[in-house]
């Protein structure tokens, strides 16, 4: 039970950590517990967190193919990538130029302030933010999300992954990370409260990264069965923007 790394990453102020980390990214998410869970070459983590937010949509029956979607943090854009042919448009935004220069094709990719985000109000339906918030000042996490409020549309949904802290593995892969060297954990109930906090209407939390790749990919039904406990080296919160009241 243990997490991948920093896939997504949002820094403070004008500092750009990551622009030094791009060229050598790969390597420096190595561990041995890591590894032991996924070699990285397979894709899995990302993967497996297409799958998650695939899976969610699909139970609700909701077709995302004329939805706009935002990944905030983006990186090196390799949930865009995967997620990119379930919308209509996809689109990326990280602060650090040196992760951006290494995205793929297929979808935009823009350079973001560290809390503000280069997009007018009310532009997508969906927006992730993947191990982004651990990365983030305490003191900074209120305006972020905000920003996440402003630019979704009234019925928009935001999806926050992160690192689960209860997990002890996650704790230790996290703690001796040079890729984590500024991260505070938060807690799922950290992230729900920040939601209620800026207006969303907190829904679904899912627990996940529970079993390593092989025995994923074979009983995947086990780990779905445990999503609602916190087992799972991540979690992924998924908050609605409200739609607007309506006078009677």
């Amino acid at each position: 039970m243990h997490p991948d790394k920093a896939e997504a990453h949002l820094t403070h102020g004008e500092k750009r950590e990551f622009d030094a980390y791009a060229g050598a990214y790969e390597s420096l998410l190595r561990d041995p517990l890591r590894d032991c869970f996924s070699s990285g070459k397979s894709g899995f983590f990302h993967q497996r967190k297409r799958d998650l937010i695939a899976d969610r949509f699909a139970r609700r029956s909701i077709d995302t193919r004329r939805w706009n979607y935002l990944d905030v943090g983006c990186g090196q854009g390799e949930l865009l990538s995967l997620l990119s042919c379930s919308f209509a448009t996809s689109t990326g935004c990280d602060p650090s130029a040196g992760m951006l220069q290494q995205a793929g094709s297929g979808h935009i990719v823009l350079q973001q302030d560290a809390l503000r985000l280069p997009f007018e109000g009310c532009t997508f339906d969906f927006l992730t933010a993947v191990c982004v918030y651990h990365h983030v000042p305490a003191q900074d996490r209120v305006a972020l999300t905000r920003e996440a409020y402003r630019v979704l549309k009234p019925g928009g949904t935001l999806c926050i992954i992160e690192h689960n802290p209860l997990n002890p593995i996650t704790r230790l892969i996290v703690a001796r990370s040079p890729l984590d060297t500024d991260a505070h954990l938060l807690s799922h109930w950290n992230v729900r409260a920040l939601m209620r906090d800026c207006d969303f209407d907190p829904e679904e939390m899912s627990f996940f990264m529970c079993l390593p790749e092989a025995l994923y990919r074979r009983a995947r039904g086990l780990e779905d069965a445990f999503q609602w406990f916190p087992l799972g080296g991540q979690y992924a919160a998924f908050g609605r923007r409200p739609l607007p009241l309506t006078s009677s």
